[in-house]
């Protein structure tokens, strides 16, 4: 076999001007930055290869100068076709900027397109998507105004037995940069070292399909017949280029938050202290997550979203429901205990570590219980906008796609932003500084959730806020509860630019939310 083991710019010569490049990662997990610098470095010196279409699952980033931003260049890129361009904040603002076209398309749908790609299908027809800005009847999946007037229609709407479907077009793939631990002089990539598995294989599997090329970055070299077949992840014959990361510390780290933990990867269990009640004082986010985590069942599987939803695991630990539930992440892991921001993705004590095609695969088919998300926008019939806020061009994750699989939707959020403060005290809130931004709002920047497409028409979606709680009731986002000391009108409907419908039956929020202590709201054997 050819000698596959090479500098970085070597390898980096196989990019030609024009060429798509698939690049794994989610945020900075398994993200082959050594390979992204290199390339950044040879276009800066010899202005080439230029022109290039940069195709990503997830966002590649640290809110900073790492990941996709590395690739920031006026010159270098012509579109960006991803997910979750908000942690790459200097090609985010690219973007934003109209300097290069851009579509942001559902994680779990990217992932299966790749899969289409290898496989030589016309695309992915799905339902993900329908009646939001994926939907060519509103944006097509483009986030900024050139691609909206110039750019290709690459999602087309189909009709089949009567019913609406999306397609997905597939695309070459020219060159994919992976990443991996270890590899042997044929090629042959194990993953060892890595939390994730990500979309190593599907990106790889794409990328020979199109005849392209597959450059693999690792941490070191062994000899052939020294890996055990079952640990090899990408088969050497997939591969055509591998380079030694010369500074993992800068390039190859497990995640953003740390080089390396051994239990990030499960190969050990560590003891995880048990997380209480310890303050003397709830504060607004409190109060919702609380209500939020009263919509759990024990039993329930469960997906948590970035953010303020995370929450809902330190809900849950302090009621003792934590050990019943099973939280799971769209990147590929069921159970165990999910690290916050910035280890958000890695798990500790996970029970399985799975390909996000396989993970998708389960959610897109139905496989989660409840989901909690967040949202910036909501408006009267339900729709929800976490993609794109104001001018700022965030990308969806698997938001799409999983409020449109699951059956029980709870989106958790404040009643407003910028400013809000509250008082929780004596079993009431009160708030003591409005926000300045309103969330319930008439029209959405766009919509990513659209309850009337969301796949069954017993869908459940729950609206919860540290002052009242919505509910989805026969299309129309209406009123249940209230929370003790909140005024209706002062505090609710003056902040909302529609009026929701209120049900005849508004109750007060259950009091123990307000006390900072156990609520002991759920029946467990």
């Amino acid at each position: 076999m050819k000698n596959k083991i090479m500098t970085a710019r070597e390898a980096i010569d196989m990019v030609k001007d024009g060429d798509t490049v698939g690049i794994t990662g989610a945020g900075m997990r398994g993200n082959p930055e050594y390979l992204t610098q290199t390339l950044a470095d040879k276009y800066i010196e010899t202005q080439s290869p230029k022109n290039l279409t940069l195709f990503s699952c997830i966002g590649h980033g640290d809110f900073a100068k790492k990941g996709d931003s590395r690739l920031a260049i006026p010159g270098l890129l012509k579109r960006a076709i991803g997910t979750h361009p908000d942690t790459s904040i200097y090609l985010r603002a690219m973007i934003e900027n109209d300097e290069i076209e851009a579509y942001t398309y559902p994680q779990g749908v990217t992932v299966h397109l790749l899969s289409a790609i290898a496989t030589k299908q016309l695309g992915v027809t799905s339902k993900i998507g329908l009646g939001t800005y994926l939907d060519p009847r509103q944006k097509g999946a483009k986030a900024n105004p050139s691609t909206v007037k110039n750019g290709e229609d690459l999602i087309e709407l189909l009709n089949f037995n009567n019913e609406e479907w999306l397609l997905y077009k597939t695309f070459p793939i020219n060159v994919a940069f992976i990443r991996g631990t270890t590899a042997d002089e044929s090629g042959n990539i194990t993953i060892e070292e890595e939390a994730n598995k990500l979309e190593f294989f599907e990106l790889a599997a794409a990328a020979r399909a199109c005849g392209g090329k597959v450059i693999a970055q690792v941490k070191r070299i062994v000899q052939n017949g020294t890996l055990h077949p079952a640990r090899v992840y990408i088969p050497g014959v997939m591969v055509d280029a591998v380079v030694v990361c010369e500074d993992t510390d800068a390039y190859h780290m497990q995640n953003d938050g740390t080089k390396f933990d051994i239990a990030f990867c499960g190969d050990i269990r560590v003891p995880i202290k048990k997380h209480q009640v310890k303050k003397d004082k709830l504060n607004y986010e409190d109060i919702l997550l609380r209500r939020a985590a009263m919509e759990l069942k024990p039993g329930d599987i469960v997906n948590l979203g970035w953010g303020l939803p995370a929450g809902i695991g330190d809900v849950a630990e302090e009621e003792g429901i934590f050990d019943s539930l099973c939280l799971t992440l769209e990147i590929g892991v069921f159970g165990g205990i999910p690290g916050k921001y910035p280890y958000f993705g890695l798990v500790y004590n996970s029970e399985a570590i799975v390909p996000m095609l396989n993970m998708f695969q389960f959610y897109h088919g139905g496989g989660l219980d409840a989901a909690y998300l967040g949202a910036a926008q909501i408006d009267s019939t339900g729709n929800t906008n976490a993609s794109k806020f104001g001018t700022r061009v965030c990308g969806p994750g698997g938001y799409v796609d999983i409020t449109t699989s699951t059956p029980k939707v709870v989106i958790c959020m404040a009643f407003t932003s910028k400013g809000l403060e509250a008082d929780i005290s004596d079993g009431k809130i009160t708030i003591t500084n409005e926000g300045a931004i309103k969330k319930f709002v008439n029209t959405l920047d766009e919509i990513t959730f659209n309850p009337a497409y969301g796949g069954k028409n017993d869908k459940e979606v729950v609206y919860v806020t540290e002052r009242c709680v919505f509910r989805l009731i026969d299309g129309k986002l209406t009123l249940t509860e209230i929370a003790p000391g909140i005024d209706l009108q002062k505090d609710i409907l003056a902040n909302m630019e529609f009026e929701p419908v209120i049900s005849a039956d508004l109750k007060l929020m259950d009091e123990r939310i307000f006390y900072p202590k156990p609520m002991k709201c759920f029946d467990i054997d």
